[in-house]
This record gives structure tokens, sequence and C-alpha cells, in this order.
């Protein structure tokens, strides 16, 4: 299995949602995702665990990439289901420290990783301006998932600071 870390930032150190969180950009990149996250003395750690994407398509064959759409497609539906499992908690993507994404080769691209589809997709939910947070962010590339035919999982890592208790 071939592990590949991406890190990337903007030039500025976008504000948070919470300022407590302390988010390092790399200079010169557009990636909506930080070097680093420090995270405050006495804040609380809230650990999400691995999120699938929904069926986009049931009326594409079960158990293939078609039933779940494309690397973008499988991207938005994660972080819509990690957005709620968020909100659930009182807590929204800019309390987001780190994200892990898994990933599998999408077959209509001879099983390369599609990282323009993550990033696409990815940029939408984080370093937006009504989003300015950052998370630190690895990606794994996976031979497969527990869902055949997803190509996306993510599991991410939350903070609640003092300011938001």
């Amino acid at each position: 299995m071939a592990a590949l870390t991406l890190f990337a930032g903007a030039a500025g150190n976008a504000a948070a949602a919470d300022p407590q969180l302390r988010r390092t950009p790399i200079p010169n990149s557009n990636f909506p995702i930080s070097v680093a996250v420090t995270v405050p003395a006495g804040a609380e750690t809230i650990y999400f665990s691995g999120v699938l994407p929904d069926v986009g398509d049931p009326a594409a064959p079960k158990g293939t990439p078609a039933a779940y759409g494309n690397t973008q497609a499988q991207t938005h539906s994660v972080l819509r289901k990690l957005q709620a499992a968020l909100a659930a908690e009182g807590l929204a993507f800019g309390d987001v420290a780190q994200l892990r994404v898994f990933l599998v080769g999408d077959p209509q691209l001879d099983n390369k990783l599609d990282f323009n589809g993550l990033n696409a997709a990815f940029g939408q939910y984080f370093g937006t301006a009504a989003q300015p947070g950052k998370p630190a962010r690895t990606a794994v590339q996976v031979a497969a998932l527990p869902a055949p035919g997803a190509l996306v999982e993510i599991d991410l890592v939350a903070v609640r600071t003092k300011t938001r208790q």
C-alpha cells in the first residue's frame, strides 16, 4: 500500500471558526489545508470514525464506483455526512484539526487516484470565505474500502475549545 501525504495551505493564515486553534499554512499554496494545527491546552478532542459515501445512483450496478459517483462526488457525499456528524456534536468544519482521507484508484482513470477531484470537492468546504479554517490532512491510497465501489473514506479529529463549551 503506497502512502501519500499532501500538505498545503494558503499564503495567509486565515482565521478559523475559533481563534484558539492556530493553523500553520504553507506559503504560496492554494490548497485548502494547513501543514499543522495547534490545539490549545484544555481543549476537548473529538475523534470521528471513518465515513463512506452514500450511493448516488441506485440504478447503477451495485458495488461499483458508478453507483457512488466519481471521487469528487464521493468526497462531497462524505463531507456532507461529516458536516452533519459535527453539527450533532455542536461543532462545524472550522473546529476540525485533522482529516485522514483513504482513497482507492478510480477504474475510470486506469486505477489512478483522482486528487484533482478530491481537492475540487475539499476546496468547497475548507479555506472558503464562509469557512476559512484549514485543517491538516493526510491522504493514503488503499486497495479497497469496506463498501465495494467506494473510492473515498474520511475520518477526522475536531476540537472543542473553552470558548465553544
